[in-house]
């Protein structure tokens, strides 16, 4: 189940939308950013809040200026929870992470279509289930999961690519030590790589819902936001 930390700090959905670009991909609106002649793709699966949040948006503007396709899918359709509206239980019931796993199926196969040659994704709370699916069954190259949300250990048990998790020292219903435990199930994989790192002082969802008045809290989601871009030029450069 969802905490409340899923749904805090919403963003304001009017404000700036980035310097990309909107397209259809595999059949979904998607924003993307950077140059059409990348071979590698970035596929940056957003929480509950959806595609249009103005600072996923200009993460993948940033990923994209390290020379990768950013690639961020609606996988929610235009249906994004409304903080205080929306019953997050009865919201998932039409939005399963099973189901945006399903979708991105489509996308990954139109990406490869255009010349992409690999593919890394990054989830975000609710997305970061739906990348560690797809790092199960080795759709993509490189996953980071970002204060991951529904994940379990038997999930990261069976990841078959690169696998980073980067974490929120408060976290009420993913808190460090059950994050500890999917570094032990890494570690158990000699064949697959795999890092975990603990950000102190943050809450459930800082590296895309930060307070742009609270210095600490800017600074480190910037440095998640360089850890994730190092674990694709690692695994896909």
């Amino acid at each position: 189940m969802a905490g409340p930390q899923c749904c805090s700090n919403p963003p304001d959905l009017s404000a700036s939308s980035g310097g990309g670009r909107e397209e259809h991909i595999g059949g979904l609106r998607s924003y993307v950013s950077g140059s059409a002649d990348s071979k590698i793709a970035v596929l940056l699966v957003s929480d509950v809040f959806g595609y249009e949040a103005p600072k996923l948006r200009k993460l993948a503007d940033k990923v994209a200026g390290f020379g990768f396709y950013a690639v961020v899918p609606d996988f929610l359709q235009g249906d994004y929870v409304e903080w205080g509206v929306t019953p997050i239980e009865e919201w998932l019931k039409k939005h399963g992470p099973d189901q945006a796993f399903e979708h991105a199926k489509p996308i990954i196969d139109a990406l490869k279509s255009k010349g992409i040659t690999k593919v890394g994704a990054v989830g975000f709370c609710w997305g970061a289930k739906v990348v560690v699916e797809l790092a199960k069954y080795a759709y993509i190259n490189s996953a980071v999961l970002c204060h991951p949300s529904f994940v379990t250990k038997e999930d990261i048990e069976a990841v078959k690519v690169p696998t980073a998790i980067l974490g929120a020292e408060f976290d009420q219903k993913w808190p460090p030590e059950v994050l500890k435990t999917f570094e032990e199930a890494l570690n158990a994989k000699p064949d697959v790589d795999g890092f975990v790192k603990i950000f102190p002082g943050v809450t459930h969802g800082w590296t895309v819902r930060y307070k742009d008045e609270d210095e600490k809290e800017v600074k480190l989601a910037e440095e998640a936001h360089q850890d994730l871009v190092n674990w694709f030029v690692k695994y896909l450069k």
